[in-house]
């Protein structure tokens, strides 16, 4: 992956406005430690000082952890199984997460100037395996990160 889990953990916070309290409340829904210390050091730019490396764990976590903020827990029981964190399922977690309908996200898209197809969204979205499987590339996600921060801005507060 190209993209640094870093850089996709500073845009999700940059593009959703959340603040380090809202971002240690999602780890904490997942009974995951994290000190705000540490937090800051990994929302970081890569050159400045005290920056640590975001380890796919620290980032898998914090997206599950959005989800529950964003939608209460899950009524399903959680499985142990470790899944290896792509930039598909980083997708499917803000999709999940921020409610996002298959609208929302070609408007999201677009805002980044990605035209996708209704096949071509849907097939980002397909289980590894799946004949219609496509996976995202990292200039894909870096472009549905763009559009999520434009999507926020323009709409504002978006919460209910």
């Amino acid at each position: 992956m190209l993209i640094s889990t870093n850089e996709i953990l500073y845009r999700i916070q940059k593009a959703l406005k959340l603040s380090i309290a809202d971002m240690l409340e999602a780890y904490t829904l997942e009974d995951y430690e994290m000190e705000p210390s540490h937090l800051e050091s990994l929302l970081k730019r890569r050159l400045s000082n005290g920056f640590m490396l975001c380890s796919y764990e620290e980032l898998g976590v914090f997206l599950d952890g959005l989800v529950t903020l964003k939608r209460g827990p899950s009524p399903k029981k959680k499985s142990d199984e470790v899944v290896e964190l792509t930039n598909n399922l980083i997708l499917k977690k803000l999709r999940i997460a921020l409610e996002l309908k298959e609208a929302e996200t070609e408007i999201i898209f677009g805002l980044a100037e990605v035209e996708l197809s209704k096949q071509q969204l849907a097939s980002l979205f397909r289980k590894e395996g799946h004949k219609n499987f496509k996976p995202c590339s990292d200039e894909l996600l870096m472009a549905f990160l763009d559009g999520l921060d434009e999507f926020y801005f323009i709409g504002g507060d978006m919460e209910d």
